[in-house]
């Protein structure tokens, strides 16, 4: 588990590209897994880390595209 002081959205999408599986801790946020180098989204939870989860698939996706593009 490697924890996160502060929500970096690049160092947290850099982190989850390099293992692909695991699990992060984000002061603010709480604990977020993910698998297959995407976040899981939780059953539930706060409005507020959905948008979060949502937009760090988001720059996953971005950076994965870019990968295959260039």
């Amino acid at each position: 588990m490697r924890v996160f002081p502060v929500y970096t959205p690049k160092l947290i999408v850099k982190h989850v590209r390099i293992f692909l599986t695991g699990v992060i801790w984000v002061k603010d946020l709480g604990r977020l897994e993910f698998a297959n180098g995407k976040f899981l989204l939780p059953k539930q939870s706060l409005p507020k880390i959905k948008q979060v989860i949502l937009e760090l698939n988001e720059l996953i996706e971005a950076q994965h595209s870019e990968a295959e593009t260039a």
